[in-house]
């Protein structure tokens, strides 16, 4: 086990699978006590027996992060468990897709409650519990698209543009109390939320989207993320890394 992340209190959202799952697992790994929230209960008490038989500590939280109450309450209990937060990686999110004209009312605000509202108030919740320890790290999860557009992705962009100024504003309004704030964006990664329903053809499509030639992998953005949340980037705040192959280099 390192000791990077060692006693320090993380919460990671979206943590039943995918990149939140990798998340939650290297933050254990680094030693440190890890909530695994989500609203799928299977997945979630699967990643944190994954940690556990790894010899790590964390508990599972089942949370809707658009529910303000399901919200606040995630970070009650990790405070009740712990003691405090140092690091929230708000990572759940879902990727629906439609044209502007196309789409629902209902899909647009389902997309901008789980993707915005739910980042929106993980930081509403767990800063002041931050404050309360001397600061902390906030790793917001956004996508390449909160820098560049995408077909059909009109409020997946939205929302992912939204949480780029969210998080800078956060970074500017909470620095004097110790709190750092980023974005990570992500290429395409594999992860079942990228990968369900895709065919070979699409698949290769997509892969040749980035100079490197290939999707990433949910540890390799997990890696960002961990540099992200430690005293690594003890002057990093305010930014976005882009973990994308290359993709917003074209």
């Amino acid at each position: 086990m390192g000791e990077v992340l060692k006693d320090k209190v993380a919460i990671v959202t979206g943590g039943a699978s995918g990149i939140g799952r990798a998340a939650a697992a290297l933050f254990a790994r680094e030693g440190a006590n890890v909530v695994v929230a989500d609203y799928e209960p299977t997945g979630g008490q699967d990643t944190v027996k994954m940690i556990q038989g790894e010899g790590g500590e964390a508990f599972f939280v089942e949370t809707d992060v658009s529910r303000p109450v399901d919200v606040e309450r995630m970070v009650n209990e990790t405070v009740k468990t712990y003691g405090r937060v140092d690091i929230l990686f708000n990572n759940a999110g879902v990727g629906e897709t439609a044209k502007a004209t196309e789409a629902s009312l209902e899909h647009w605000e389902r997309v901008l409650a789980i993707n915005l509202r739910g980042v929106f108030l993980g930081c509403k919740y767990a800063i002041p519990e931050m404050i309360r320890n001397g600061g902390g790290s906030i790793i917001n999860n956004a996508s390449i698209l909160a820098e560049v557009g995408f077909s059909e992705a009109t409020a997946y962009a939205a929302s992912k543009h939204g949480i780029a100024g969210l998080t800078q504003t956060i970074a500017i309004d909470y620095a004097a109390q110790g709190i750092r704030a980023n974005t990570v964006c992500p290429g395409f990664i594999r992860t079942p939320m990228v990968m369900k329903g895709l065919d070979e053809e699409t698949r290769g499509y997509i892969a040749g989207l980035h100079p490197l030639g290939r999707m990433g992998e949910p540890e390799e953005v997990a890696e960002a993320v961990l540099f992200l949340a430690s005293d690594r980037s003890s002057f990093v705040t305010g930014t976005c890394l882009f973990v994308d192959g290359g993709y917003t280099a074209r």
